[in-house]
């Protein structure tokens, strides 16, 4: 930490081209859904936490539930969290369409019914008239992309969402989906034991044209952060820094670009609050060039 620990290492970062901005460190709120989901009452103090903190960028999908019978319970949740806290205006909330949960299984549908379908219920349950950002969850093989970008243009020209970002695309992805609309973000998965984006240049391209990059699984998610944080380079940083090995993590992916927005989910207060902390952790070149070697490899 430096001696002014108490103070963001960084001002907020804007949210593609759009004129809007977000704290550099969104909450992702998967976890609060998921099996082993906690009360709703904690829910809520998990995000009471984050936006005390000065989050902003809450990312959900309809698909955050256990299965197919419980489709929007993640945005659900969050818009009665924020409608009791009071904080609706201190929020930017994202969501996804594009994925089915059958029998709890992840599946791909990028129909474009489908995507309006699912669009037209996030606006039900979030409680809005427009989705500020609505991301593809998974391009679907199944069905060709410009057809699933085609409805979701529609749906922006409705005025039913603001904004269109990608979620789990490759480079070559972006760059076609870019020939049709405005992406604004893409959010894939990236830690540093899974950085397939940095070394194959799309984080960069991101900064290049102007797409918040939004990192997903940050941490290493529910089955990587365990293994993350017994790396030996982040406990002997993490020692150095007076923090977690997390906060060495976030910090790294904050430093790669002004563009680079985490979003660690959080089902416990205490992580969130690590998590907002990471924007404080001052990280040298030398150690940067440490965690990119460590990332790369």
């Amino acid at each position: 930490m430096t001696a002014d620990d108490n103070k963001p290492r960084a001002a907020l970062r804007r949210l593609g081209r759009t004129g809007a901005a977000v704290h550099p460190i969104g909450l992702g709120a998967m976890p609060l859904s998921l099996e082993g989901r906690p009360a709703p009452e904690r829910a809520c103090e998990v995000i009471r936490a984050f936006v005390e903190g000065g989050g902003t960028l809450i990312d959900t999908a309809n698909v955050y539930c256990i299965d197919n019978g419980e489709i929007g319970h993640n945005e659900r949740l969050i818009r009665d969290c924020v409608r009791r806290l009071g904080v609706r205006d201190r929020v930017l909330i994202a969501t996804k369409g594009g994925l089915t949960r059958p029998q709890g299984r992840w599946e791909t549908d990028g129909r474009p019914a489908w995507i309006r379908a699912s669009c037209e219920q996030s606006l039900k349950d979030l409680d809005v008239a427009c989705i500020e950002l609505y991301q593809l969850h998974a391009v679907d093989p199944k069905v060709p992309f410009t057809d699933t970008l085609g409805e979701m243009v529609r749906l922006r020209e409705e005025g039913k969402i603001r904004s269109i970002g990608l979620s789990n695309v490759d480079a070559g992805q972006l760059q076609t989906a870019m020939q049709h609309v405005e992406i604004v973000s893409v959010q894939n998965r990236c830690h540093l034991l899974a950085a397939r984006d940095l070394a194959s240049g799309l984080i960069d391209l991101c900064g290049r044209i102007g797409v918040t990059y939004i990192a997903h699984s940050p941490v290493g998610g529910h089955y990587g952060h365990v293994e993350l944080a017994r790396q030996p380079l982040l406990q002997e940083l993490a020692a150095r820094h007076g923090c977690t090995p997390y906060g060495i993590a976030l910090a790294w992916l904050l430093a790669l670009g002004d563009h680079v927005v985490p979003i660690p989910g959080a089902s416990r207060v205490q992580s969130i609050c690590d998590s907002l902390a990471a924007t404080r952790i001052l990280l040298d070149n030398a150690e940067q060039a440490r965690l990119d070697a460590m990332a790369r490899r």
